[in-house]
C-alpha cells in the first residue's frame, strides 16, 4: 500500500481546436469511451480498464494546448496538507467546488515554475471498467482503434526545469526515477508517485 498522499495520475484537461474531430479521435483512433458531457460544452471520456468515470476532458478554444493535471491524492486530509505545503513553496493556490467537473470531487489547482497546472483531488465517481470485477477478461474487443486501457503519464515541456522538479520533489513527494543531464543542466527529469517508472516527465524546452 503507498504511503504517499499523492497516490497517481487522475486526468487531464486538453484544449482542442474542432470538438467533434477531437472526439473521434479519441474515440475511434485511441479507442477511449465518452461518458458525458456538461452544460460547458466539455466531453469526458476514460479508457477502458478505469473505474472512474473521467480520464480525459475535452475543451473546445481557438488554441490547442493542456488546461491541467490531476492527480488523486489519498483522502481530505491529503488535500488539505498539500494546499498548505503548496501555498508555501509560493504556487499560487485555488481550490475548486466540487462538481465543478461533473462526477469529481473538491480540487485544489496549483501552478508550477515551468508554467504548467495541475490539480489533486480526492473524491472522483466510479463509473465502472468493460470487464467488470468477476472472471474479468484481459482484454475487450467492444471498444474501436487502440483500445488504450488508461492514462499513464504527461510528457511536459518548460524552462524552469529545475523548479518544477523540486516543486513534485520536495511538496509532492515524487521520487526521481530518471533523469537526462548535460554537463550541471539538468535536460529532462522522469517523476514517480507509484510503482511506475514515472507518472510525470518535464523535457527542458522553451
Amino acid at each position: 500500500m503507498s504511503q504517499k498522499d499523492v497516490l497517481r495520475p487522475g486526468h487531464v484537461g486538453v484544449r482542442v481546436m474542432d470538438l467533434d474531430e477531437a472526439v473521434r479521435h479519441y474515440t475511434g483512433h485511441v479507442g477511449l469511451i465518452e461518458t458525458g458531457r456538461d452544460r460547458e460544452g466539455r466531453v469526458y471520456l476514460k479508457a477502458w480498464d478505469e473505474y472512474d468515470w473521467f480520464s480525459l476532458v475535452l475543451r473546445e478554444a481557438d488554441e490547442s494546448g493542456m488546461d491541467f493535471m490531476g492527480f488523486k491524492v489519498r483522502d481530505a486530509g491529503a488535500l488539505a496538507r498539500l494546499e498548505r505545503a503548496l501555498a508555501a513553496f509560493g504556487c499560487r493556490v485555488e481550490r475548486i467546488p466540487a462538481g465543478e467537473l461533473e462526477h469529481c470531487g473538491e480540487r485544489v489547482r496549483f501552478d508550477s515554475p515551468t508554467g504548467h497546472h495541475f490539480e489533486l483531488y480526492a473524491e472522483k465517481d466510479f463509473y465502472g471498467n468493460e470487464v467488470g470485477t468477476t472472471n474479468p477478461e484481459a482484454f475487450v474487443d467492444t471498444v474501436g482503434g487502440m483500445a488504450a486501457n488508461r492514462f499513464d503519464h504527461c510528457l511536459l515541456y518548460g524552462t524552469d526545469l529545475d523548479g518544477s522538479v523540486r516543486l513534485f520533489r520536495e511538496v509532492l513527494g515524487f521520487d526521481l526515477a530518471e533523469q537526462v543531464v548535460d554537463g550541471e543542466t539538468l535536460v529532462g527529469a522522469f517523476l514517480s508517485c507509484s510503482n511506475k517508472a514515472h507518472d510525470i516527465a518535464f523535457i527542458r524546452h522553451d
